[in-house]
């Protein structure tokens, strides 16, 4: 067992379940305030898929070696994933909450492309399997994770519709 492997799965396991307790935290108070979860069929199926990556990949990583420049790449996305989380603040779940008549974000990576968030969790759920030269791993989990997204993004798009957006903001 590699201790890289373990220190680096242990940061992401820390990270996800830091980030399942801000998403339970923001989605009950914004349910609280009127909001509503939209498609909430597939979100099991999210959950499973994101559990079955990173439960797989402390099964699998440990005792590999570490591929140092995915490893960096896979670091390198993490500062947008930060600013996600820092430009929606109390609005940012895993779910889909709509708060009727709020406005969409626009500023920040939003001002860029509609859904930034899932741009990172598709190089994530390729690029840590890569640095422990799980090429395969990394190529039946960025299938699945399509998957996914091919249900979630339009779904989410719609309710982001039905919500009456009125943006708010200013592009960088």
């Amino acid at each position: 067992m590699t201790m890289e492997a373990v220190l680096v799965l242990a940061l992401v396991t820390l990270q996800r379940l830091g980030e399942l307790i801000l998403s339970h935290h923001n989605t009950k108070r914004l349910l609280d305030k009127g909001a509503w979860e939209a498609a909430p069929a597939h979100y099991p199926f999210l959950v499973i898929l994101h559990a079955s990556w990173l439960g797989g990949l402390w099964w699998l990583a440990p005792g590999r070696s570490v591929d140092v420049g995915f490893l960096l790449a896979y670091l390198a996305v993490q500062p947008l994933r930060i600013w996600i989380l820092a430009t929606l603040g109390r609005r940012w779940t895993t779910r889909i909450i709509i708060l009727p008549n709020s406005p969409l974000v626009v500023r920040g990576p939003y001002a860029v492309i509609s859904h930034p968030n899932y741009l990172v969790v598709v190089a994530e759920i390729a690029l840590l399997p890569m640095a422990f030269h799980l090429g395969w791993y990394a190529l039946i989990f960025s299938a699945l994770n399509a998957a996914i997204l091919f249900v979630r993004i339009p779904a989410e798009n719609k309710a982001l519709g039905i919500a009456r957006p009125r943006p708010v903001g200013r592009a960088l």
